[in-house]
Parts: C-alpha cells; structure tokens; sequence
C-alpha cells in the first residue's frame, strides 16, 4: 500500500511539473507573441525579396520588434529564436536535395529553429533586465553558432531610415531602452532621439575602380553543373561571354563561384585558351582546384596571357567542412557524403592586382565575415553560386549582407553570383 501511495506522489508530482511546463512555453499567447517580434524583426528580408521594400515599413517594423524584444519573457525568447532561425535561415538545408537526402530538409528546417530558440533562451537568462537586454542585443553580432555569422539584429535596419554602423545601432537600441523607463512627456524625448538619428548621413560617395566591368548574370542550374553532358556546353557558354565582354571593349569580366565545372588547374587546353584571351580582357573567375589530392575552392585571373590563382580561406560550415572533432566529422562525411573529405583552405586573405588596382578576393560565405575585410580594402571581388539554394530568400539575405559589410568597411564590391544579385555593391 505504501508503495502504491509513493508510486502516485511521483506520478502526481511528473504530471504537475509536466503542466507547468507545458503552461509556460507553449502556451498560444506567449507562441502567437513570439511569431510577432519575430516577424517583425525578419519582415524586412521579405520586403527586399518582392521588391517592396520601403524605409518607413522597415524603420517601423525594426521599432516595434525591438521593442517588444526588450521585454520578452524567457519563455517568449525561446520561440522568438525559433521563429527567427526558420524566418532567416530555411533555404540551409536546400542543398541536400544534391545529395539525394531532400527527406532531411524538414528536419534541417526544425533543428535550425531549435538551435536559435536555444541560443535566444541562453541569450535571455544572461540579460535578465532591460539594460542587460539592451547591452545583449547591441553585441549578439558576436554570435555566431558553428561560425555561421549570419543573423545580425543591426541588418534589420539596412533598408531603413537609421543606419548599420554599430554607433547608430547602439543609440538606437538604449533609445528604445529609454523609451520602456520614461514615463509621461519623457517618453517624447527618446522618441525625438530615435527620430533624430534619421538625419545621421548613411553613405559616403560609391568608390568605383577606374575600370570598365562587366558581370554577367548566369542561372545555371545546380542539378546540371556538374553532370558530364553539361561541362562542354557550360564552358563554350563562358567563352562566348568573354568574347562578347571583348567586343564590348570591357577591361574585365567577372564570373562567378565555380563557373567552370572542373578542376581548372589540370584543364591545360582549356586554361591555354583563357590566357590568350586574357591578352584582351581580364578574366576572373571561379572554378576548383586540386593540389596534392586536397581539393580548393579557388578564384583564377587571368591577365596579360599569365594565371594567378588564389583560394578560400573561410570554408562554409557543414558545407566545405564539418566544424567538428574528427570523429564526428568522419560519421557525418561517411554518412552523407560518401566518404568526401573537407575542402582544404588557404591560411590568410588574397589580393589580385589588377590593371594595377588591388581587389581582395572572396568566395561566397567568406565575403560576409570580418576577417576578409582586415585592413579595409579599398575594392573586392566576390563570388558566389547560389543555385544551391534557390528558390528562396538566401540569395536576397546575402546581398544585403554584403551591402552590409561595404558600408561597414567602406569597401566597394564587385559580387558576381550564379543564381544570385550580381551588382556593385557600395
């Protein structure tokens, strides 16, 4: 009898804590709350996307998430995360469909939502005030689960009236900050701030290379890049756009990540007939390399009849390499991948001179992190291929990294993206 009353207590006891917590994190009001700010923090990507994006949209939609962010619960910060991971970061597991593993993509989508509502739960239990909440939200930048940087809350302001400098930004949030302690007629003072900072100058003057470009928009289909049928038609494809930027009397042409779907560096005809038309146009380009049987995403010029190549530097996570110890790395290559290695990366940035300017080089992902932007160059060349991911928001979430990190650094960049925005970036 004893031991059927003590069975019941703990049977009570799971079912009390199992209400309890079902109560506090998933109930429908603090669920519907969470999808709000989280919408109104992701809505400005969407705008971009469909062409309707309008500052006055944006600025508000970035006041009103901001503000309702400051004082979410923590329950509330857990689904925020995980609305935001899904709103900003879907498309992650699109390229799986590559890998003939599209049954995973739901879960991929799940588990990018459960990574970000666990990294806003942490991300609430450290900044228990509205000040602490403030300071988190000013420097969460930092954050960068499996050195995937691309959730930055001062992007939501890249089509707005304020600017991204994280001057602007911080002012912007401790104003909000003042606007939730204010009471009365004190609550106009902060607004008058926020307002203000609509007058702080966004751009300085576009600083283009004294040399006639051309980039070429290419859509070719990730599921054709690499199958043999294709190679010849996708190189002659290149060659005619070099040819046609030769008549146009362009001084250099830029074509995106892996334009050619070889290892380039062992195609000696085909890099022949690149060098002789490097003698009128400059031509860069991206392709693979192999050396010493390590395989490099790479970026080639070709100018004068001479070749210079340079490779990656910072490899895609769980795309180029698994960031994980090797145990791990080795089960997932092996599980997934049919045993493929890692990319093999360069140690330190490059630069191209060309037509006597220098243009760093970035592949893709690495034209979005910091360390590319060391010494801040005056130009850069990025490439990329977004055809892994298309349809879908990324390569809109990309361009307006990109115009991001320009601004930021006061770099212009020449970003030329297979299934993506190719544009001067400024």
């Amino acid at each position: 009898m004893e031991a059927m009353k003590q069975i019941n207590f703990h049977h009570l006891a799971y079912e009390s804590f199992d209400k309890k917590f079902s109560k506090r994190y998933f109930s429908t009001s603090i669920i519907i709350k969470a999808f709000f700010i989280a919408f109104c923090l992701s809505v400005f990507i969407y705008l971009e996307y469909f062409s309707f994006s309008y500052k006055f949209l944006d600025s508000l939609f970035a006041f009103i998430g901001f503000y309702y962010l400051l004082k979410s619960s923590k329950q509330e910060m857990f689904w925020i995360g995980f609305f935001i991971g899904i709103f900003w970061f879907y498309w992650i597991g699109f390229s799986f469909r590559y890998y003939e593993l599209s049954y995973l993509i739901p879960l991929v989508i799940l588990g990018v939502g459960l990574i970000y509502a666990v990294v806003f739960l942490f991300f609430a239990l450290l900044t228990p005030t509205l000040f602490l909440r403030s300071l988190g939200i000013i420097f969460f930048s930092y954050v960068a689960p499996f050195g995937f940087n691309w959730f930055k809350f001062e992007l939501t302001l890249i089509n707005s009236y304020f600017s991204t400098h994280i001057y602007i930004f911080a002012t912007f949030i401790l104003l909000i900050y003042l606007f939730h302690k204010f009471k009365g007629d004190y609550k106009l003072i902060s607004l008058l701030g926020i307002f203000s900072l609509a007058f702080v100058p966004l751009h300085v003057k576009p600083n283009l290379a004294p040399i006639d470009v051309k980039i070429p928009q290419t859509f070719l289909e990730q599921n054709k890049k690499w199958e043999k049928t294709y190679k010849e038609e996708i190189i002659n494809t290149n060659l005619s756009l070099i040819k046609e930027a030769i008549s146009e009397r362009k001084e250099l042409i830029i074509l995106p990540e892996s334009a050619f779907p070889t290892y380039l560096n062992l195609e000696k005809t085909l890099l022949l007939d690149l060098e002789y038309l490097s003698n009128y146009i400059t031509i860069y380009t991206g392709a693979l390399s192999i050396e010493d049987r390590k395989v490099l995403n790479s970026a080639y010029v070709f100018e004068n009849g001479k070749t210079q190549i340079a490779h990656k530097v910072i490899l895609v996570p769980f795309g180029e390499q698994i960031p994980l110890p090797k145990f791990a790395r080795d089960f997932i290559n092996d599980l997934f991948f049919n045993g493929a290695e890692d990319y093999e990366s360069a140690k330190e940035p490059h630069n191209f001179i060309i037509k006597g300017l220098e243009f760093r080089n970035a592949i893709c992902f690495e034209a979005t992190k910091d360390a590319l932007f060391e010494g801040n160059p005056r130009y850069m060349v990025a490439i990329s291929n977004n055809a892994w991911f298309t349809p879908s928001i990324e390569p809109t979430l990309q361009n307006l990294l990109l115009r991001y990190y320009a601004r930021k650094y006061k770099t212009t960049i020449y970003h030329s993206a297979n299934g993506g925005i190719s544009e001067v970036i400024f």
